[in-house]
């Protein structure tokens, strides 16, 4: 009898644990589970457990609970913290934390999204060999070298993770599941158009400095009389943002906690955008965008369109 191996998916943000739902759709002859991220650090662990400070991360909070109710509502097989089954592969969207006793498979990480700014604290982490989550935020997010195969974007980020110490040979260039089609977007029924777009980033939910009432009146200078949507990033803190936005917008703009994003920058004139993502769905409609990456480059690393 046939036994098929088994797969292990390790699932973080909406966006992750789709795209890890997308690839194990492509693989129907083999045994697919799926966990949220996870550490064997008791430190860690304590962490998670203990205090709040992980609920803004995709080790606990909201992150792994709309993790889980996504693959429970697509029925998946759950096996948190890798307790049930030994996996013939483990397929990481992050190798920020990985347990060494799932180096002891095969391991293969996707590029999942937009790689942070690589900052004097990604710097001295990486010299010091420091736990790459130290870094905060995913700026060395495919550097670590400890996987044995890396799918990226595009040829701009598998020279972004050589140069940041993967090596070269292990890194093949595939694009993202969730940013490689972005011209199916455009047959939508969002019922705005023309409208300039701001998609907002959780710089602050992270523990870094985001002068967000600077951002707002730069958007609106932008957009000189067009009308304004704001759709504001999942992890942020709602309240606050909506009554900065209040404030310091012309009455009348729009502003979105949910929704289909992919669906509002195909119907916009224009994209603004801090550090998102995001912002490659834009490059690759042709729209007019900004960033707080420098805009040539991040065309440079766009990710390829497969279609």
């Amino acid at each position: 009898m046939h036994i098929p191996k088994k797969i292990l998916f390790i699932t973080g943000s909406i966006n992750q644990t789709s795209q890890m739902h997308q690839i194990a759709q492509q693989l129907p002859e083999y045994d697919c589970w799926f966990s949220q991220i996870f550490a064997d650090s008791p430190l860690v662990n304590w962490v998670i457990e203990n205090t709040t400070w992980a609920d803004r991360t995709v080790l606990a909070g909201q992150f792994r609970r709309n993790s889980e109710t996504y693959c429970a509502e697509h029925g998946l097989q759950m096996d948190y913290k890798a307790q049930k089954n030994r996996y013939d592969l483990v397929v990481y969207c992050s190798d920020l934390i990985i347990p060494d006793r799932m180096l002891q498979t095969n391991t293969l990480w996707v590029q999942e999204g937009m790689i942070d700014e690589c900052t004097t604290i990604s710097k001295w982490v990486k010299k010091l060999h420091l736990p790459p989550y130290l870094a905060i935020g995913t700026s060395l997010n495919g550097t670590s070298n400890i996987c044995d195969v890396y799918c990226a974007a595009s040829e701009g980020y598998k020279g972004y993770f050589s140069d940041m110490g993967t090596q070269a040979h292990k890194i093949m260039v595939t694009g993202m599941p969730n940013f490689d089609n972005c011209e199916k977007f455009v047959d939508n029924t969002f019922d705005m158009k023309n409208y300039v777009l701001v998609t907002t980033s959780d710089i602050r939910e992270c523990y870094r400095p985001d002068d967000r009432v600077g951002f707002i009146k730069r958007c609106v200078e932008i957009a000189n009389g067009r009308p304004l949507v704001f759709k504001l990033h999942p992890n942020e803190i709602f309240e606050r943002a909506i009554a900065e936005i209040k404030e310091n917008t012309p009455e009348g703009t729009f502003i979105y906690t949910n929704g289909n994003v992919n669906h509002m920058i195909a119907n916009c004139d224009e994209l603004i955008t801090q550090y998102s993502t995001l912002v490659y769905v834009g490059i690759a409609l042709g729209k007019k965008v900004h960033s707080y990456f420098d805009v040539e480059d991040l065309k440079r690393l766009a990710p390829i369109q497969n279609g």
